[in-house]
């Protein structure tokens, strides 16, 4: 049984006990968070649902930075050239479990 979830402006097709990462929650490590945006649920059969009463239960493992995205500018025979660099914050989760109220 899985659920498709949505947090953070992208979705994640999740499982109990699976570790995923997505954009920044505002919650410390060890802390219960609650995903209550459910776009589908599938059941033991693998029939899809599209329950509204869903939710995924999930620990916070870790707050950190992913890694650094490098952005590079140039425009030829101007001697123009910028380089920056992006670390994006970033949650890992452990999905604990996919509360179904049907």
């Amino acid at each position: 049984m899985y659920a498709i979830v949505e947090t953070g402006g992208k979705q994640y097709k999740v499982r109990e006990q699976d570790v995923i990462k997505i954009e920044k929650l505002n919650a410390s490590v060890g802390e219960e968070v609650t995903l209550s945006k459910v776009i589908a649920l599938t059941d033991v059969n693998h029939n899809m649902i599209f329950a509204q009463n869903v939710t995924v239960t999930a620990s916070v493992l870790e707050q950190r930075r992913n890694d650094k995205i490098i952005v590079f500018k140039k425009k030829r025979r101007k001697n123009y050239r910028r380089k920056n660099g992006h670390r994006q914050y970033m949650t890992v989760l452990r999905v604990t479990k996919i509360n179904n109220m049907e």
